[in-house]
């Protein structure tokens, strides 16, 4: 499996070779360096630990994690995270070059948080009639029974939170690649706001 971490841009368009538009998701991916390696005899499973966005103020990181970045000879990274990679050693860099135009990739991230949302936003209910005189409209009316279950059913859908939540969107296709600028061009969107923190993998 090949994994790096990135941060979107935002959404453009493209034309391909038949001069279709193509809606893409800019995303800057990399350069990340490895910062450490699991084992299964150590640690009980194989993974790399990568870091994204290199931290020019010291003051700013915090001595647990000084140490961790010291023990490996590297300088501290804002965004640390885990891949199951066995080819790597401390200090590797991953660049973007790892991914080729026409690569699926899964991408994940943080959604974007939408906040207090009734049911027809949040579950896309129905809700009652618009007009006639009609004073139920957005409700989510009747939630339990009364003899039975004589309660309400687990995930039933309520008004609560919406977004802010890890998700994962997979068979992306890879648009283009621009090495010189650590730049991925997926198709379509991907989770989370402009400036997020993604994390892309291909070959899972």
């Amino acid at each position: 499996m090949t994994g790096i971490i990135g941060k979107k841009i935002g959404m453009t368009q493209i034309f391909d070779e038949k001069g279709n538009v193509v809606p893409v998701t800019v995303v800057q991916a990399g350069p990340c360096q490895v910062i450490q390696v699991k084992t299964v005899e150590k640690d009980g499973y194989n993974a790399v630990q990568i870091g994204f966005e290199e931290i020019k103020k010291l003051k700013r990181v915090n001595k647990p994690m000084k140490g961790h970045f010291d023990r490996a000879g590297v300088p501290p990274y804002r965004v640390l995270k885990e891949f199951p990679m066995t080819d790597l050693n401390v200090g590797d860099l991953i660049k973007v070059d790892r991914f080729q135009k026409g690569d699926r990739v899964s991408v994940s991230g943080i959604s974007k948080g939408k906040g207090f949302q009734g049911v027809m936003k949040r579950h896309g209910y129905g809700g009652g009639p618009g007009s006639h005189g009609s004073m139920f409209n957005r409700a989510p009316g009747s939630i339990g029974s009364s003899a039975f279950p004589s309660r309400v059913w687990k995930n039933k859908g309520l008004p609560g939170r919406m977004g802010g939540v890890r998700v994962t969107v997979k068979n992306l296709t890879v648009v283009d690649v621009k090495v010189d600028q650590d730049l991925l061009l997926i198709k379509g969107a991907v989770p989370g706001p402009n400036g997020s923190y993604v994390e892309i993998r291909k070959g899972e």
